[in-house]
């Protein structure tokens, strides 16, 4: 609960800086970036729930599952909008990480290891943020 209400103040703090950054550049770069905090914020959340179906996977396999294909859709909504070098690594990065967490699953892992996709999630956060 605390994660999410600091990953929350961190967004606000984001939109205010990037809401003062108008001024100075153009729109289309703001809002880019906007989307891209955002985005990352989803897919915080998304990989909270990855972990948390993780831990729970024996009462609810399929939870995984959705955890992951949230974050790939996160990934291809953030993927199709930025032309930012770091962010598009991060992205990238991030893919990879969950297509090994889903490979881990689908050969039986059921407690597959998360952190490079809780790694990877940071660092593309770390790359929004303006």
């Amino acid at each position: 609960m605390a994660a999410r209400r600091h990953r929350r103040t961190a967004l606000l703090a984001a939109a205010v800086a990037l809401t003062a950054a108008t001024a100075a550049t153009g729109c289309s770069a703001v809002d880019k970036a906007l989307d891209c905090v955002q985005t990352a914020d989803a897919i915080a959340d998304s990989v909270t729930d990855l972990q948390q179906a993780v831990e729970n996977a024996a009462n609810d396999p399929g939870r995984t599952d959705e955890a992951l294909a949230s974050i790939d859709a996160n990934l291809d909504n953030i993927g199709d909008k930025t032309d930012n070098a770091d962010v598009s690594q991060a992205v990238s990065d991030l893919g990879r990480a969950v297509d090994n967490v889903r490979t881990a699953v689908r050969n039986g892992d059921e407690t597959p290891d998360v952190t490079p996709v809780t790694d990877a999630a940071g660092e593309l956060t770390k790359v929004c943020t303006p």
